[in-house]
């Protein structure tokens, strides 16, 4: 039996995969969340083989998610469920532990057989990915790191909530180089402003 474990806030994605799976005996779907925190939260009581997540969540993104999974449950295997098509969101969640990544315009049928392969042990991405490549890409990534030491400290900072002034102060530089140093990692990260960098830095907790 593959017990089956879905993290995704577009509930007719949700209702579309429940009725794919509805008259396959040998898969049981233990749980369904809308939020990252709300499916570690699943994995922790039910333990399911597989996990099926969207990267994009609200308070805790799949990436996270992934990590706490299989530091704790190494044995549950996690497929990415998502829009986008990015080389470094692929990357990210190969990185973080999921044995595969499908693309929400997949065929439903492929959702099914994607969940076969990983619990067999394998791994499935979607045709549509050059996996090799951006598996490549991601070892080359690993030798240096994307943001300087400088930054991964502000970095840290900025996810236990301080304050550009305050940051400044710690540090004893100036504000505006602080201000600097914000931008290039918002453009080294492709985030959308400071928003979604402070959403960052709160995820990148788990990883200080």
């Amino acid at each position: 039996m593959i017990t089956l474990a879905i993290a995704e806030d577009h509930q007719s994605l949700v209702d579309g995969i429940t009725l794919l799976l509805k008259y396959e005996e040998h898969i049981e779907i233990v749980g369904m969340a809308n939020d990252g925190e709300a499916l570690w939260e699943i994995v922790q009581r039910k333990q399911p083989k597989v996990v099926l997540t969207d990267i994009k969540m609200p308070k805790m993104d799949g990436i996270v998610a992934t990590k706490l999974i299989k530091k704790q449950f190494p044995h549950t295997k996690i497929i990415a469920f998502s829009m986008f098509d990015q080389e470094e969101a692929v990357s990210q969640m190969i990185e973080a532990g999921a044995s595969g990544y499908l693309l929400k315009n997949s065929p439903l049928e492929e959702v099914l057989r994607a969940i076969e392969t990983v619990a067999k042990g394998g791994e499935f991405f979607d045709s549509s990915l050059n996996i090799e490549a951006i598996k490549e890409g991601a070892l080359s990534t690993n030798k240096k790191p994307l943001l300087s030491k400088s930054e991964q400290e502000i970095l840290k900072l900025i996810g236990e909530g301080k304050s550009t002034s305050e940051i400044a102060n710690i540090r004893f530089t100036a504000v505006s180089t602080v201000e600097k140093h914000r931008k290039n990692m918002i453009h080294k990260l492709g985030l959308n402003g400071k928003g979604e960098l402070l959403r960052y830095a709160l995820e990148k907790k788990y990883d200080f």
